[in-house]
């Protein structure tokens, strides 16, 4: 499977296309990587649900050239859920989090900047690479929607889904996560914070915005540990009820 594109920028795949171009990119993962030549069959995505089945018509690491013979659109893995998550102080566990998070079928992923957010610099293409990568290991069809860091008052007060949760360890009123979650709405948010977790202010912000507290169980996770939890729940809830 190789990508023609994504939510995010390239081509937007539909049953009119008859030839199709591929990037410098994947043509060269093509050539080079996989090391395909012309008549052998290989399937696209765009991120966005649509696939196509090709044959190779024309490879160069330039640019590939393939033949559609066959199209598929295939609803979303599961519901509208979006993890908001505070970046960490290590990276590479946040890159894990994003491959683990794409695995599970996560819709949206928005990297939060809380007031103990500790600042990392935020490479959007690598990112996204990753996340790519993570659709195509899983043979996906949907890439998630990558943001660019957002501030916590701002994607507090914008958010307008049906169900918006924070999760928090502060010891006040809160529901599992596990029986609030409801796999019938089409769009779900939950806040994940920082090391250190979310302030007290903040915690109060987004309970004013209608989020609801809620507990990822008796344990204190990591981050990134709790990002991957909401996305495997959500998951586990979507093959429970097919």
């Amino acid at each position: 499977i190789t990508v023609a594109g994504s939510p995010q920028t390239g081509t937007i795949l539909n049953d009119e296309m008859d030839e199709i171009k591929l990037d410098e990119n994947t043509s060269r993962h093509i050539v080079q990587v996989l090391r395909m030549q012309e008549t052998e069959k290989v399937k696209i995505t765009d991120g966005k649900g649509n696939s196509a089945e090709c044959i190779i018509t024309a490879a160069h690491k330039k640019q590939t050239t393939i033949q559609v013979t066959g199209f598929d659109k295939s609803p979303p893995a599961f519901n509208r859920l979006t993890i908001a998550i505070s970046l960490i102080k290590n990276m590479s566990r946040f890159e894990w989090f994003l491959e683990k998070a794409t695995e599970l079928g996560a819709a949206e992923i928005i990297p939060l900047l809380c007031e103990r957010t500790e600042r990392q610099k935020f490479r959007h293409d690598r990112m996204l690479g990753i996340c790519k990568s993570a659709m195509l290991q899983s043979m996906q069809t949907w890439l998630p929607v990558l943001s660019e860091p957002a501030h916590f008052n701002e994607v507090v007060s914008y958010a307008m889904h049906q169900q918006k949760m924070i999760a928090h360890c502060l010891k006040n009123d809160k529901s599992l996560f596990s029986s609030e979650y409801n796999p019938s709405l089409e769009s779900i948010i939950i806040l994940i914070g920082p090391e250190g977790d979310f302030s007290e202010k903040e915690i109060v912000k987004a309970m004013e915005y209608r989020f609801v507290s809620v507990s990822l169980g008796s344990m204190r996770l990591r981050t990134e540990t709790a990002g991957i939890f909401a996305a495997a729940w959500a998951y586990g809830a979507k093959m429970v009820n097919e």
